[in-house]
C-alpha cells in the first residue's frame, strides 16, 4: 500500500482558531462562517493557494476556527509593470537619467535599475518611461498574518468589548484589547510546524481547551490540522463543527421525543436550535415535564416562557397541542442525569406559575373595561394616543367594510365584527401578560375576547389585524381580520408618511417596509379586490377633523411611489424581468389584485416572434404622438384613407381591437395581447410606406388619430413600448 505524498503545487493544511471566552450565542454562528471566510478570502488574494484548495470553518461557544487545505508556503513571483513618467522628464538629452527619475526610482526601490533596463512606450500623447521587475510571492507567514488580521478586523461583532492582556503576554505591561469577548488562545499550524501568527496581543502555538468541565487534560495539543475535530472531541469532549454539533441536537431531539412513546414531535425552531448549538460544546439532549395544570394557560404563553426564557424545546402532540413534556439541551454528560433534570424542572416552574398568574389576574377585567386606559398609551408624539389610533383604524376599518358590503363581498353581520373587532384590539397591550411578553399582543387578544364572549371571527381578527408580520408569513384566517389587517397598516403608512417619518436609506425605526409588504399581500392574495389609491384617500380621510396636520398630496404620492417600488421587489423576486414590470406598474398598479396577472401576459406575450417589433412600434407612436397635437375628440375618417397600407393597418385593427377589447375586459390578458400579435405585418408596411407627418393637415390629423386609437389599444394590459 503507497501513501500519496504531499506536492509543493497542492500545498499543505492550515489550521488557525482563537480560543476566547463565551462568544454572543445569537451571533456564533455569523461569526464563524464570516472568521473562516475572511482567512480563505485573504490567502486567495495573495495567491497563497492551489486551484483545488477549499476550507471548512468551526464555531464552538468558545472559540472560532478556520482549516484551509491546499496553502503554499509561499505565492509565485510575479511580474510588475510600474508607469514612471515622461520620457521628456526623466532623460536628459543625451540620454541619461535625470534627478527627477533617480529620485523616483529610489523611492520605489528599484534604484538598481539602469536607464536601458527601462522601457520606452508610446501612448499616442507622449512616450512613457515603464519599469518592468518580478516582484518574489508573499510568504505564508507574511500573507497568513495580513489575512487573519484583516478577517478580524472585518468580523461582523455585534459589540466590541475592551479587555487588559496579561503581563506574560506578547504586549508588554497591561494593554488594552478590543474584541467581541476576551481571547486567551491563538492556535495556528501549517502541516506539524507551529506558524508565527500574531493576533490580539497573543502569540501562535499548537495547543489549545477542550471542554471546561469535562476535557481529560486542561490543555491540548495539535499535532497536524487533520487531527483537529479528533483531539477536540476525544480528548477535549467538544464538537468543533458548528454544522455538525447541530445536527447532533436535532437528531438526539427527535430520537428523544419519539422515545416518550406518546407520538410526540419537537416544535420545529431553527433559531432556536441555531441558539442552543451556540451554547453548548458537547450536546446531551435530555427529557424533562412539568406539572399537567399547567396546561390550562394558553399554550402559546407556555411555549414562548420556555423558548425564549430558558431555551427549552417544547414538545406537541400528533393534534398540535402542547405536552407537559420539554426538552432541554444540556453541555454536560454525568452518568445520573436526574439532578440535571430535576434542576430544569425546579427552574421552569415558577416561570410557568408566572404564566399562569398573569392569565388568571387579565381574565378577572374585560376588554372593554380597559378600553379607556389606551388613551394613556402614547402611540407618537405627533399621531397621538393608543386610543386614538384605534378610533382611526376603527373609522378606516368602517369605511372599507362599507364599500365591501355594497360590492357583497361581506355581509352585515361580517361589517359589524369588524367594527367590534376593530374597537378592542389593541386593548391587549395593557394586559399582564402581554406586558410581561410584548410577542403575545393579539394572541392574548384572542384568547381574552373568547372569554369576554365575542364571536369566533371578532377574537380571529384580533389576533390576525398583526399578520402578516414577515415575510411569508400567514395571512388573516378571514375577511374580518384581513379588514382590520389592511386597515392597521393603512393607518400607520398613512400616518407616518403624512409627518414625514419615511423610511431613510437602510433606516426604518418604524418598520413601513413590512407594512406596506402587507398591504400588498393582503390585496394581492385575497378576494377583496380594493382600489390602492380610492383605500390611500380613505386611510388620510380618518386624520381629518382631528387636531393632526398631515402634509397632503406630496407625501401620499411618496407613499404611492414605495409602495410601488415594494411591489416592484415582490415580483423580481418572484422571477419576472425589470422590463415586464416597468411595463405594467408603469401604467397602473391601483388594482393590486390584477397586477400578476397581467404580468404574466406580458411575460407570456414576450414570448412570440411579433413582440419585438410591436413593441418598437408601439415606443415609436408613442414618440410621435408626444410631438403631435390633434384634437381629442377626432375619430379616424374612412375617406381620408388614401394609402393602401393605412387602410389594410385600419381593417385590421377594426377586427383585432374590438376582439382585444373584449377580451380586457373579462381579465384575459393574455389573450388580449395575442389578439394584437395579427398586426406586426399592417404596422410595418404603414410606417414603410405611409408618411405620417403629411403637409396636408387633415391627412395628417387622420394618421395620428389612426395610430393613436391603435396606441391605446396596445397599451391596456401595459405599456409595451417598455419592452422594446
Amino acid at each position: 500500500m503507497t501513501t500519496a505524498m504531499k506536492t509543493p503545487e497542492l500545498g499543505e493544511a492550515l489550521l488557525i482558531e482563537l480560543l476566547a471566552e463565551e462568544l454572543p450565542p445569537k451571533a456564533l454562528k455569523t461569526l464563524g462562517r464570516a472568521f473562516a471566510q475572511g482567512v480563505f478570502d485573504g490567502l486567495v488574494a495573495q495567491g497563497l493557494t492551489a486551484p483545488t484548495a477549499s476550507f471548512e470553518g468551526f464555531a464552538t461557544p468558545r472559540r472560532l476556527a478556520v482549516r484551509v487545505q491546499g496553502v503554499l508556503p509561499q505565492a509565485s513571483a510575479k511580474a510588475v509593470e510600474q508607469k514612471l513618467m515622461p520620457q521628456s522628464v526623466g532623460l536628459n538629452a543625451q540620454g541619461e537619467a535625470t534627478p527627477a527619475l533617480a529620485k523616483k526610482l529610489a523611492a520605489m526601490g528599484l534604484s538598481h535599475l539602469s536607464v536601458a533596463a527601462l522601457e520606452k512606450i508610446d501612448d499616442g500623447k507622449q512616450v512613457n518611461l515603464w519599469a518592468k521587475t518580478t516582484q518574489a510571492g508573499a510568504t505564508l507567514t507574511e500573507g497568513a498574518q495580513k489575512a487573519l488580521s484583516e478577517s478580524l478586523g472585518a468580523l461582523p461583532i455585534p459589540k466590541l468589548m475592551s479587555y487588559q492582556l496579561h503581563r506574560d503576554c506578547a504586549l508588554p505591561g497591561w494593554s488594552s484589547v478590543h474584541f467581541v469577548r476576551p481571547v486567551h488562545g491563538l492556535l495556528a499550524l501549517y502541516g506539524k510546524e507551529v506558524l508565527a501568527l500574531s493576533a490580539l496581543g497573543l502569540q501562535a502555538t499548537d495547543h489549545t481547551q477542550g471542554h471546561r468541565f469535562e476535557a481529560l487534560a486542561p490543555s491540548l495539543t495539535v499535532t497536524h490540522p487533520s487531527d483537529y475535530e479528533r483531539v477536540l472531541l476525544q480528548e477535549g469532549r467538544v464538537m468543533a463543527s458548528f454544522e455538525g454539533r447541530r445536527e447532533s441536537i436535532r437528531e438526539q431531539l427527535r430520537t428523544l421525543a419519539q422515545g416518550l412513546g406518546e407520538s410526540l414531535s419537537v416544535l420545529e425552531d431553527e433559531a432556536l436550535l441555531d441558539e442552543v448549538c451556540a451554547l453548548v460544546e458537547h450536546p446531551n439532549v435530555l427529557a424533562c415535564q412539568f406539572d399537567a395544570d399547567f396546561l390550562s394557560v394558553p399554550q402559546e404563553c407556555l411555549i414562548l416562557t420556555m423558548k425564549a426564557n430558558q431555551k427549552y424545546f417544547p414538545l406537541l402532540d400528533q393534534s398540535g397541542r402542547l405536552s407537559h413534556h420539554f426538552l432541554v439541551v444540556s453541555n454536560i454528560s454525568p452518568a445520573d442525569a436526574s439532578a440535571v433534570i430535576g434542576g430544569n424542572e425546579r427552574v421552569v416552574r415558577p416561570r410557568l406559575a408566572d404564566a399562569q398568574f398573569f392569565f388568571k389576574q387579565d381574565q378577572k377585567k374585560t376588554l372593554l373595561s380597559r378600553l379607556d386606559a389606551l388613551g394613556q398609551v402614547v402611540y407618537h408624539q405627533k399621531l397621538g394616543t393608543q386610543a386614538a389610533r384605534s378610533l382611526r383604524v376603527a373609522a378606516l376599518a368602517n369605511l372599507i367594510a362599507s364599500d365591501l358590503v355594497d360590492h357583497g363581498v361581506i355581509t352585515s353581520s361580517q361589517h359589524t365584527w369588524i367594527l367590534e373587532a376593530a374597537r378592542v384590539a389593541k386593548v391587549d397591550l395593557l394586559t399582564d401578560m402581554v406586558g410581561e411578553f410584548p410577542e403575545l399582543q393579539g394572541i392574548m387578544g384572542h384568547y381574552y375576547a373568547l372569554h369576554d364572549g365575542y364571536a369566533l371571527s371578532v377574537a380571529q381578527a384580533i389576533e390576525d389585524h398583526y399578520k402578516p408580520r414577515f415575510a411569508g408569513d400567514a395571512l388573516p384566517r378571514d375577511v374580518v381580520g384581513q379588514v382590520l389587517a389592511l386597515a392597521d397598516k393603512l393607518e400607520v403608512l398613512v400616518g407616518l408618511f403624512g409627518i414625514g417619518q419615511q423610511p431613510s436609506g437602510d433606516k426604518d425605526p418604524y418598520a413601513l417596509r413590512r407594512q406596506a409588504l402587507g398591504v400588498i399581500r393582503l390585496l394581492t392574495s385575497t378576494d377583496l379586490k380594493l382600489s390602492l389609491g380610492h383605500l390611500l384617500e380613505q386611510a388620510q380621510s380618518v386624520f381629518e377633523g382631528s387636531a393632526l396636520v398631515l402634509s397632503g398630496g406630496e407625501s401620499m404620492a411618496a407613499l404611492l411611489t414605495f409602495v410601488g417600488e415594494r411591489l416592484t421587489g415582490v415580483f423580481k423576486d418572484a422571477g419576472y424581468s425589470s422590463a415586464q414590470i416597468e411595463a405594467v406598474l408603469s401604467l397602473s398598479f391601483d388594482r393590486l389584485d390584477d397586477v400578476e396577472a397581467r404580468l404574466e401576459a406580458v411575460k407570456t406575450f414576450a414570448l412570440r416572434p411579433e413582440a419585438s417589433a410591436l413593441a418598437a412600434a408601439n415606443k415609436r407612436i408613442g414618440n410621435i404622438l408626444k410631438k403631435s397635437t390633434i384634437p381629442s375628440d377626432l375619430g379616424v375618417q374612412l375617406e381620408w384613407l388614401q394609402e393602401g397600407a393605412e387602410r389594410a393597418l385600419f381593417d385590421a385593427m377594426a377586427v383585432s381591437l374590438a376582439q382585444s377589447r373584449d377580451l380586457f375586459e373579462h381579465a384575459q390578458y393574455a389573450a388580449s395581447l395575442a389578439s394584437l400579435a395579427v398586426l406586426k405585418e399592417p404596422v410595418d408596411s404603414f410606417f414603410e410606406q405611409v408618411m405620417v407627418n403629411a403637409p396636408e393637415e387633415h391627412l395628417r390629423h387622420n394618421r395620428l388619430a389612426l395610430l393613436r386609437e391603435l396606441h391605446t389599444a396596445m397599451n391596456r394590459v401595459a405599456d409595451l413600448s417598455r419592452l422594446a
